[in-house]
Parts: structure tokens; sequence; C-alpha cells
């Protein structure tokens, strides 16, 4: 009893132990010069958000990487594992408000204690390239590359929509909209009005972001599809349909179905396109209707439901000619064509389109077929008839051709005559990056009455964000309220001017924060170009699967940038990416707002760090959802406490045996070293592949139970000292990248001195894990009915041989002869019978 006291596991007195050793320590973790001569490799996790707490989500996110980071350091790499923070955004104002605490002070202490937290936890960042975005050193380049941007008109002003609360008398982002009302007003209808805006040119890279796509066999593909939906790439043709009355006014439309342009039977503008006012004019009930659409289409955007809007629309009284046949077709507006998209024109061909159907049938129009199924003798079938397999009918003269061929035939034509050209869209809109409020970047641009707009000169950077402000979120953005700031002189004339009010969209904080972390301490650049060809590309990103899109493509977007900048020589930042599933508690997934949130410091307290992190890894795949259980916490814990008191009790003999040849293993002690090795493959093998941590953990869980199971052999020497130490040793770099701290302390009981996170990963003997005997399924009609043991080398004559000899077997043949045998070498056999 005494001895189990002593040997009692308690992470509350080694954990915090070891943190302080490392905390004491900046080397540990921190990566070595790109002259080390050790191969390279660079490790991250996203960087958070500091919203002022971890919660158990954050704490599976970043025990991936952060296991990864430590087995690749035991693989002898120079690993980059940083850690940094996305400090700017809108909830440090809301918080503002609500608190009435500085926006900077509300999220450095956030930063402070979420720190705090991932120290404790033990994870492995090298703080030393520790990044803060909202930190004049970091948003200074973030000027910088907009000053460039500029001067290569990748950064530009237009007038855009965005969503304006008449009570606050600012802009809202689309997180402050909640129903198509002010998120606090509730009874004020959030408006749509044109504003000048900041944009990046995301569009001029819009074919490179696609074909890259095809080079990222390391991405899962669900991301991939996912960006090449949001790009959008439609090849098609644009077409002009005279406006009739109107001598000179055309109508262009852009269509990937120019094949079916003989059905179409009007065109449809939108509300808010350019000849909207020329073909209204003088008519009030037009007027007014048209209104009305655009007053549908704007609620339809503010509740971001532009998509399901009920399709209605007002028909002109005017006529277009088609162009292909002469053919006069009505001009309507509808609400769900959108001006900013393509042209704000469209063809509509409802017998071989959906929506277009949709629209026809409520208002009584045409509906024609002019493409029937390529199988098919008759013309009949059901409209919309939307294939590309089929043949064109009631089209004149290129009736009889494929669709495909119709295409190109009617392009050519188009062209030819004038009136079409061959067009390439994008569904990809460039970013727009202004934000009207505080807690930003702020744009180096000035006003000046005599120059206009005047960027800021690089040694007037970085242009400093006010620390002490009054944000009201009322009458516009609040760096106009603060004269010090606003008022300024202008860069060529150095006469009176103003600065830009507007700040960055935080996308631009994340685009580029990762290049940062190779030379986070320089002051003359954003970074050192040498350093950032020596870590990159990034070999290995994790994160949220929600960045797919946004902050991925950004990225990809200011990587190209900087490439042509000359700053970089990579085209893409990231080889590898993994996109973790989310957590989940009482249901759904972990969030404040539904107050399902589990702390980590909870969990530490009761637990430990090794065991909550070690649980967040076993309890699912880690690309899976995984349903948070405290009871699991506590059995990874008992789990813990096991290898403990076993590494404990046997340390004194591993130590003494420090060195010894384990010789030719025999009896259980070549049980164990079997089972020891086959483990070190396993683990070897998911840290290489899928990352299926949940089974390196149960591996080394049955490891454990064979080793608990053998310690009366163990004890009484007939597992010689020599293999038990080797046992000790190699069970403790294998729980290393789950439980750092565990390790670190059960390293030193076995006379260890070095650091575990430099000792090589153990190599696993193919010869000492492969099995002298195997167990193979046997099936009767694809039907498991027995198992037989052959020796691991047996070849197929003699596996099929003790399959047939099997009792169970020959009692469920019945005297039957199989009629075939097919046998998967060291995996089945299946025998036919009929």
């Amino acid at each position: 009893m005494a001895e189990e006291k002593e040997l009692r596991y308690d992470p509350a007195a080694i954990e915090p132990k070891w943190q302080a050793k490392w905390a004491a320590n900046p080397a540990m973790y921190a990566a070595e010069s790109e002259k080390s001569g050790k191969p390279k490799y660079y490790v991250l996790g996203m960087l958070p958000y500091p919203s002022g707490q971890l919660h158990i989500g954050h704490v599976r996110n970043y025990a991936i990487d952060d296991a990864l980071a430590r087995y690749m350091w035991m693989q002898g790499y120079n690993v980059l594992h940083p850690m940094g923070w996305d400090a700017f955004g809108l909830p440090a104002e809301n918080a503002a408000i609500k608190n009435n605490t500085p926006p900077r002070k509300w999220t450095l202490d956030n930063i402070a204690a979420m720190k705090r937290q991932m120290q404790r936890l033990g994870l492995a960042y090298d703080w030393g390239n520790e990044v803060t975005t909202c930190l004049p050193d970091y948003y200074r380049w973030n000027q910088w590359f907009f000053l460039r941007m500029y001067e290569r008109g990748l950064a530009y002003r237009k007038q855009s929509k965005v969503n304006w609360c008449s009570m606050c008398q600012t802009v809202l982002a689309n997180e402050q909209v909640i129903d198509g009302y002010c998120w606090r007003h509730e009874d004020s209808l959030v408006e749509q009005r044109n504003l000048e805006q900041w944009f990046y040119r995301i569009t001029e890279y819009a074919d490179e972001l696609l074909d890259g796509l095809d080079k990222l066999a390391g991405w899962p593909e669900k991301v991939r599809t996912m960006q090449r939906n949001w790009i959008g790439r439609s090849e098609g043709t644009e077409i002009d349909f005279a406006v009739e009355e109107f001598a000179g006014e055309k109508i262009r439309v852009f269509t990937t179905r120019v094949d079916t342009i003989f059905g179409a039977t009007s065109v449809l503008l939108a509300p808010e396109h350019r000849l909207v006012p020329v073909l209204s004019a003088g008519n009030v009930d037009l007027e007014l209707r048209i209104s009305a659409l655009i007053d549908e289409q704007k609620v339809a955007r503010e509740t971001g439901n532009v998509g399901a809007i009920d399709k209605e629309g007002v028909f002109t009284g005017r006529y277009a000619i088609n162009p292909f046949n002469g053919e006069r077709v009505p001009i309507w507006m509808a609400n769900y064509v959108l001006a900013e998209y393509g042209t704000g024109a469209l063809m509509s061909v409802p017998g071989h389109d959906e929506r277009d159907y949709e629209f026809a049938m409520k208002y009584g129009q045409e509906i024609r077929r002019v493409i029937r199924p390529a199988a098919a003798t008759e013309e009949d079938g059901e409209l919309p008839f939307t294939s590309y397999d089929g043949v064109l009918v009631n089209s004149g003269e290129f009736d009889g051709l494929s669709c495909g061929e119709a295409q190109k035939q009617m392009q050519a034509l188009a062209v030819r005559k004038g009136f079409g050209e061959a067009k390439v869209t994008f569904r990809l809109r460039d970013w727009g990056v202004s934000r009207q409020r505080y807690w930003g970047t702020p744009i180096p641009m000035v006003n000046c009455p005599t120059h206009g707009l005047v960027p800021v000169p690089d040694d007037q950077l970085p242009v400093l964000l006010p620390e002490q402000i009054e944000i009201t979120q009322e009458g516009g953005s609040p760096l106009a309220k603060v004269p010090e700031f606003f008022n300024t002189t202008c860069p060529k004339c150095d006469g009176p001017a103003t600065r830009e009010t507007d700040t960055m969209d935080t996308f631009v904080d994340s685009s580029w924060y990762f290049y940062r972390y190779t030379d986070a301490k320089n002051s003359t650049a954003p970074f050192d170009p040498a350093k950032v060809a020596y870590w990159f590309p990034i070999d290995q990103y994790v994160g949220g699967v929600e960045h797919a899109i946004l902050h991925l493509i950004y990225s990809r977007f200011w990587t190209k940038v900087m490439r042509d900048m000359g700053l970089v020589k990579n085209d893409e930042p990231v080889t590898r990416l993994f996109t973790q599933g989310m957590v989940i508690k009482d249901g759904a997934k972990m969030s404040k707002s539904r107050g399902n949130v589990v702390s980590p410091d909870e969990m530490v307290g009761r637990f430990g760090a090794d065991a909550s992190r070690m649980y967040a890894l076993f309890a699912a795949p880690p690309d899976r959802d995984l349903d948070w259980q405290e009871d699991g916490v506590a059995g990874v814990s008992r789990f813990l406490s096991r290898v403990y008191r076993l590494v404990r009790r046997f340390a004194p003999a591993a130590v003494a045996a420090k060195g010894a040849e384990v010789g030719v293993p025999s009896g259980v002690a070549l049980k164990l070293l079997r089972k020891l090795h086959q483990t070190v493959a396993k683990i070897t093998q998911d840290f290489g592949g899928r990352w299926h941590f949940n089974t390196s953990i149960a591996a080394v869980m049955e490891l454990v139970n064979e080793m608990t199971a053998a310690e009366a052999a163990m004890a009484s020497g007939e597992v010689p000292a020599a293999a038990v130490a080797e046992l000790m040793r190699t069970l403790v770099l294998l729980i290393a990248p789950f439980a750092p701290f565990l390790s670190a302390e059960l390293w030193v009981e076995l006379g260890e001195t070095g650091e575990v996170l430099r000792t090589p990963w153990p190599v696993s003997d193919p010869g000492l894990a492969k099995e002298d005997e195997i167990e193979i399924p046997v099936q009767i009609n694809g039907k498991l009915r027995s198992v037989v043991r052959v020796a691991a080398d047996a070849d197929n004559d003699v596996i099929e041989a003790a399959a047939l000899a099997d009792a169970k077997v020959i009692e469920w043949l019945a005297g039957k002869t199989p009629a075939k045998v097919i046998i998967v070498p060291a995996k089945l056999v299946n025998l036919v019978v009929k």
C-alpha cells in the first residue's frame, strides 16, 4: 500500500514543474537557423482570435499540430512551430462598448490569458516569433503592402453597396445584420447604400488561383472543390440584343449555353441595370414597380437570401432583337438578376433552364424546346431539359448539331458578324478591404483638396491607430472624430489634408502572418526573403474547414502578389492542409453563444493537461467531429496513471541495465518486444499518413496492457533487464508527442538527462515486429466461418491446406468440394461452394 501511494500519478504536481522549466528555456521550442544542416519542417495551426479564453475545441485543434511538431523534432528535423494572434476585429469594439474597456487593453489582456492557457497545456510553440496583428510592428507592413498594391494597380477605390443603419448612422458588418435589422436597433431596417470602398484586385489572379488548385495534391479535395466553386470560372459567349425603338442601344448578355439562344423568349435585366431609367422614362407606374423590385432585392441581400428570393418580374413594354433569328423578345426586369454579376442581363430560355422555367411559368411566357435528348427520336419529354447531351431542333441552320458543336459554330458566327464574342467570366469578385471601423489597420491614404488621393510615404509608416478613442458606433467612423488623426498634411504639397478613416478587413492580417513568423522581429522589412525561401512553403497547415474559402484564397492571392514583387519564390503558401473536425457538446458545436463551452482550465485542474490533450486526440479521428465526454478524459487519466506506475516500478532495473544488449529474445521477452516494435511501426505509419492518432493511442494502450500482464515475469527476471530497459524507454518515447509532461517526468526516472523532444524517435525492427504465425479468416461463400493460424511466411498452398483441414470448415462444407478457392495472401481465404 505504501508503494502504491508513492507511485501515485499527480499531474497537479508534475506538470507545473515542467512548465516552469520549459518556460525558463526560450530555446526549448525555438527553430534553428537555416544553416543548421537539418531538413526543415514548418508546421502551423491557424492563429486564434483573442476572445478571452480557450475552449476544448482549441485544445483539440492545437494538440494535433503540437503532436506533429514534437514527432518531427524527434525525427531530427529543424521545426518551426509558431503561434500568434489575429487581434483586430469587431468583437473588440463590441466589448469596448459593453465593458467600457479600450479595445487595445481588452485584446492584450485576452492574449495574455490565452497564452497562459497554452503554456499550461504544454503546447510547444516558438514564442520568440510570436505575432500580434494589432501592434504597430505588424500592421505597419499591412500598410506597406497596401501601398505596393496601390502602385501596381491592385488596390483601388470604387462605389460599392454596404449595410447602413440610419439610427447608428454608420456601416454595419454582415455579422451585425440580424434578419435584415440592426443588431443594436431591432426596429431599424438595414439599408443598402453606395459608398466609396477600397478593393484588392484579386480577380487579376483568378485563372492562376483556379489552375493552382490542381497542384495542391496535399489539400483535402472538399476544400479544393469549395474554392473552385467560389472562383466559378465560366466559359461562354456575350451576345448583343439591339433594343427596339432606341437606335444604338444594346443589351449585352452573357451565356454559357449559346446553343439554346433560339429558345430565348425574353431578356431579363437587373432592376438597377444602366438601361432601366431609359426604358422606364415617363412611365410612373413602371418606375414604381421597378422600385419595388429593387426594395425586394435589397431585403434579400440584407438577409443573405438572394439565392432563394421569390422570383418577381415586371414587363417594360419594350422589345429587343435576337440577332440570331431577328425575333422580337420582350424586355423584363427581374429581381433575381443582379447588376454586379456578369453584364446585369440574361436571356431567358425557360425550356432549358430551371430558374427561367420557374419565372416563365409564373408570368405565362412561352416555353420553347430547342434541344432534344441525343438518344431520343422525337421531340417530346419533360421540360426544362438542361443536359448538354442533346441535339439542336427549331434552331434554323443549326438543327441536328450537337450542343458542343453548335456552341462553336454559333460563337464563331457572332464574332464574324460583330454582335458577340467569346468570354470567360468568374464568380469571384474583387476583395473589399474597407471597414468603417476603429479597431483595424488604418489605410495609408490621404485626401488632398488639390491632389486628390495621395499615398502616405513609406518613411511615415506606420500610420498609428489612436489608442484613446470614444467608440459609439454612431455617426460614421470614430476615426473621423479624432482631429489629431483625421487632420494631416498632403505629402505632395504640404497643404491641409485629411486621412482615410476606413480600416482594413481583418482577413488582410491573416493573409500573410505565417511569412512574418519566419522573421518576426524584422523592423526594416516584412521579412527577410532568404528566411522565407528556406521555410516556405508551409509543410503542414492545420485549421477549420470554415476557413476553406476566404482565408485560404486570400492567402494564396497574397503569396502570388509577393512572388510577383520578388519577395518570395513559392507560388503557393501551403503544401499540405489538414482540416480537423469540430468538437460537439450536448449535440451542438461548442461555442459561447450556445453556452456549451468546456474550459480547458477545468479539465486541466481535474485531470491534467496530458489527459485533456490525449483524450482530444484519442476520442475520434482528427478529421471527424468529436463528441466531448468528460468520462473519457477520466479514462485517459487512469491510463496515464497506469503508465506512470509501470515505468516507475521498473525504472531502477531499467537504469541499472542502461546500454546493455538485449541479445536474442525468447519467450515472454520476445512477445513483449514484438508488440513494442509493432506499436512503433504503427505510430510511425500514422504520423506519416492520415494521422489516425486515435488508433495510435489505442495501440499504446494495447502495448501497456501486455506489459502490465507481464509484470510478474519482468519482476522475476524472466524478462531480461536489458529488454525491460528497452520496453520502458521506448514506451516513454511513444507517448511523448501526446503526453509531453508525463514523458518528461518518466524520462528522468529512467536516468536520461537530455530532453525527450530532442531524443531520436524509435525505429521499428521489421524482423522483430514480424509475427511467427498469423491468423487468417476463412469465409465460405463470403461468410466468416473460421480462423486458422499459419506461419507468417506461408505460401498459398499451405494456407489453402490449413483452411480445408480446419474442423469448423469441414463441418460447414458438409462433404462438398469448393468450386473455387480465393486467397488474399496473409489476409483472407474465401471458399466458393455451389
